[in-house]
């Protein structure tokens, strides 16, 4: 009688060959740099994971092989930072503020509106579409919020849609004040701590809050975060994006996995951060967007602090689902190098969300990869705007 089969004895293997740059995020691979860049390397994977790395000419046999044609090989992206689930867009508020309207945390009542008016199957929609279009630019893995229903059934639902797509869902109920209690915040912190967190904490792995004037004070953020703690949600948090405030350092103390935006911070900020476990996760789009003062990368890396890039995709002031565009910002802008931004945009992003099976291409990851058009990452920042990734593959599938 024949053993059985398992799993082990009919999974594929493939080999990925002639590769001009593997960047695996390995240090102890290739180069030694932080990137692990292997020259003329070959992957293969195995199933959904990465089974080994190295010089093409030492690749073991696979089943089957596929010819990058000396190309580029980057882990996937790691999208961090994301606002997906909505209805609608800012077409109208987007025009006036590049005619010369300040951007202020205000405009999220606008989308909260059309969210609140949308069907689950719209939403979803929406959410599916924009999902595709990342994955089409190398997105591979992505975090995606809650934050623009502000009621118990809104919050929740739009949770239950983002994880049917993803792992990384994050509860932000206290992304403002809700319109509906205007007149009582304390009321409504007390809602998004208590029925709306009871609501929202079995479908999700995170809590997040914007903590900003206009939004929520270092008090607030604190009881919201805490809150999340006590029903097992890990903390992240929108810190110091319109002014310098207590967001970082309310994140280092809570060991939040990522204070997000990090534009206005005081010397003890990048103290906290470079002493802390909490990652810098750094959104270009949002600057872009609102023509606001870019972040100072160059100063957080030279204090040691991990940092990540993310995309912030909304529909009010991060429009953009393009890794590869931050990417160029973050080069051009912020003072980080092309290594810096590729590194910060995958295994960055892993860390912001306390993972170590993305984010790299070295044994044991997940097998997510873009190949890009190009012989080298350098160009994502070099030839911005052009669309160079030309395969993406996840979880060993290819899907572009």
């Amino acid at each position: 009688m024949n053993p059985p089969v398992t799993p082990e004895d009919t999974m594929s293997s493939t080999v990925i060959t002639n590769i001009a740059t593997l960047v695996t995020n390995d240090p102890s691979l290739g180069d030694g740099s932080p990137l692990g860049l292997v020259r003329d390397a070959a992957v293969v994977i195995e199933g959904d994971r990465i089974a080994w790395t190295g010089e093409s000419s030492k690749a073991p046999a696979t089943d089957n092989r596929v010819d990058a044609g000396g190309r580029a090989v980057i882990p996937g992206f790691v999208d961090s930072h994301s606002h997906l689930v909505f209805a609608g867009d800012r077409t109208e508020e987007f025009n006036a503020r590049m005619s010369g309207r300040a951007y202020s945390a205000g405009g999220i009542r606008t989308t909260v509106a059309a969210t609140r008016a949308a069907t689950d199957a719209e939403l979803e929609a929406n959410l599916t579409h924009y999902l595709a279009e990342a994955l089409r630019q190398g997105t591979t893995t992505f975090e995606t919020k809650s934050g623009y229903g502000l009621t118990v059934a809104d919050e929740a639902r739009a949770l239950r849609i983002a994880a049917t797509h993803t792992d990384e869902v994050t509860y932000l109920g206290a992304h403002i004040v809700s319109p509906d209690y205007a007149e009582d915040p304390a009321a409504y912190v007390a809602l998004v701590t208590g029925e709306m967190l009871d609501a929202c904490a079995p479908h999700a792995r995170w809590v997040d809050v914007f903590c900003e004037k206009g939004a929520f004070d270092g008090d607030q953020a604190r009881a919201i975060l805490t809150a999340g703690k006590a029903k097992g949600l890990l903390p992240r948090i929108h810190a110091n994006q319109l002014t310098y405030g207590p967001g970082v350092q309310l994140a280092v103390e809570l060991d939040a996995a990522s204070a997000d935006h990090c534009t206005h911070l005081t010397d003890a900020d990048v103290d906290a951060l470079a002493n802390g476990n909490t990652v810098a996760t750094l959104l270009p789009g949002a600057e872009f967007s609102t023509r606001a003062q870019w972040p100072d990368a160059r100063r957080l890396l030279d204090a040691g602090v991990t940092v990540a890039l993310s995309t912030d995709c909304n529909p009010g002031s991060s429009f953009t689902s393009s890794v590869p565009f931050c990417i160029a910002l973050a080069v051009r802008d912020m003072g980080m190098t092309p290594d810096e931004a590729v590194w910060a945009a995958t295994a960055g992003g892993a860390r912001a969300l306390r993972r170590d099976d993305v984010g790299r291409l070295s044994p044991g990851a997940r097998a997510d990869l873009a190949v890009l058009d190009a012989p080298s990452h350098v160009h994502l920042a070099y030839r911005p705007g052009v669309p160079l990734v030309t395969q993406v593959w996840r979880r060993g599938v290819r899907e572009v």
